[in-house]
């Protein structure tokens, strides 16, 4: 099942001056944060044990990951099941809003987000709080 696909982020009003991994860099950053904190899929831990362990330790980002491993697409199979219940929870009912204040506030579009380790770090710490909300029971609640 796909909770998101850069693909999806290329047409429409993608513009026309960026690359198109700008696509995936919101993606690519849920998917990371993920891996650093144990929820990758079993499917990526078999099969790409030194791309995860490479997400892990910072050498590799999480977009970079997502379009050379995962066909560019954000499903299922990309996180195992705590994983899973949380981006079902939050990716696609709260994630966008909270990534636009946390890292696009100022940009002319949130495309327009550098893949950097300063955003991610900030990403990275709000979704913690996200999920450490999601784990109590209290996602909705401080919104």
């Amino acid at each position: 099942m796909n909770i998101d696909r850069a693909d999806w982020h290329y047409g429409g009003d993608f513009p026309k001056d960026l690359p198109r991994e700008n696509g995936a860099t919101h993606i690519g950053m849920f998917v990371g944060w993920a891996i650093r904190r144990g929820l990758v899929g079993e499917l990526h831990r078999e099969l790409d044990p030194e791309a995860v362990e490479a997400v892990a330790d910072g050498r590799m980002s999480g977009r970079a990951f997502l379009l050379d491993l995962c066909d560019e697409k954000f499903t299922n199979e990309v996180l195992d099941d705590e994983g899973n219940r949380f981006a079902g929870a939050y990716y696609a009912k709260g994630y966008f809003e909270d990534y636009a204040e946390c890292v696009g506030a100022d940009l002319p579009t949130l495309y327009h987000v550098a893949d950097s380790p300063e955003n991610r770090a900030k990403v990275e710490a709000m979704l913690d709080r996200r999920f450490d909300q999601w784990r109590r029971g209290r996602l909705g609640s401080s919104r």
